[in-house]
């Protein structure tokens, strides 16, 4: 199973585009990277090279992550390349990392954009002017991480700890003009998209930076949550060392006009624009796609037989709650959550 099933990602054509790169596995991922590739395909199909990055079975993982031979067959009728990988360091206990491990399996040299799977492409990604040698990630975050204890140290502590730990200059990562002790001040971005000139180059840096912090703690980190925070810990201290930053893409396209990171469908109903419910449900309609998806009860559900428009009735746009916690507890008092 570990074969490079549809894989050639070597071409000069390919070497001209940067590749798009996601995450498809068993389960709700794969489902996921199918109304993803839709999306591409329907907004943007000129820009790059979807590649699927899957996982392959092996002893990190409980039972089989590779995805159904349907759903490969329709991700490959749809353009995409799946590019097979095998996890070395994190695999069933964390997830998350197979975006790390996934980039020692792309191309050197060749520029990438990766997004998380749950993400809805909304226009051409041509829009957004990637500068590859500075890379960045998505500022649609909340300041999930760290939780500074009362007697511990605050975020300056914990956040210097760790770029002093990997030799970083802690002072020019800071947002002077947010407060001491805010987090918006310290540089922390949500890992659902992020980009480089060069998978191999960002990879070894960020599977260096994920092992150090998760197997060698430090003391200021001592109260602190790595599960599931791990990725996006080491996300900003990379992307500081490779010369990218917060503000180096233009506000309001990735996770703005652009695309659309929508986390999990009763989300994307309670709290996302006309325009990202207008594409999603476009692009699931056509029957081929619609006969795969609709083996996945969530989607099912929420797109398929209307629940999704109930959440959306529960909600005012312009008046949502701050925190997304909110939003999740009041669709869940309704009945409505699924994921």
């Amino acid at each position: 199973m570990g074969g490079q099933r549809g894989v050639s990602v070597g071409s000069d054509e390919m070497a001209a585009r940067p590749n798009i790169v996601i995450i498809g596995q068993s389960g709700r991922l794969q489902y996921e990277a199918l109304i993803f590739a839709a999306s591409l395909k329907a907004q943007s199909p000129g820009f790059g090279q979807l590649i699927v990055a899957e996982p392959q079975p092996g002893p990190l993982w409980d039972r089989d992550p590779t995805m159904a031979g349907s759903v490969r067959r329709a991700l490959e009728e749809m353009g995409a390349q799946i590019l097979p990988f095998q996890n070395e360091h994190f695999g069933q206990s964390y997830p998350q990392g197979n975006k790390i491990e996934a980039l020692m399996a792309l191309p050197a040299g060749q520029p990438f954009v990766f997004f998380d799977t749950d993400t809805l492409i909304l226009d051409d990604l041509s829009r957004v002017p990637f500068d590859f040698d500075r890379p960045s990630a998505s500022n649609r975050v909340e300041g999930t991480w760290p939780k500074p204890e009362l007697y511990g140290p605050g975020y300056t502590g914990i956040w210097q700890a760790l770029y002093d730990l990997f030799g970083l200059d802690f002072q020019s990562s800071l947002d002077l003009s947010q407060p001491d002790e805010y987090w918006r001040r310290y540089l922390y971005f949500n890992a659902g998209f992020f980009y480089y000139r060069c998978p191999q180059i960002f990879g070894r840096r960020f599977l260096d930076y994920a092992l150090t912090i998760r197997d060698h703690p430090l003391p200021a980190l001592a109260c602190q949550s790595l599960d599931p925070w791990l990725d996006q810990v080491a996300l900003p201290l990379v992307i500081h060392a490779l010369d990218g930053g917060r503000d180096v893409l233009p506000a309001g396209l990735i996770d703005g006009e652009v695309t659309c990171h929508y986390r999990v469908l009763p989300l994307a109903y309670a709290r996302e624009s006309d325009r990202v419910i207008e594409v999603l449900e476009q692009v699931t309609a056509p029957q081929p796609i619609k006969k795969l998806l609709k083996n996945y009860d969530p989607i099912k559900r929420m797109i398929y037989q209307g629940r999704g428009q109930k959440v959306r009735a529960l909600f005012d746009r312009d008046a949502l709650p701050k925190r997304e916690q909110a939003i999740r507890n009041r669709i869940k008092r309704e009945g409505f959550w699924m994921r």
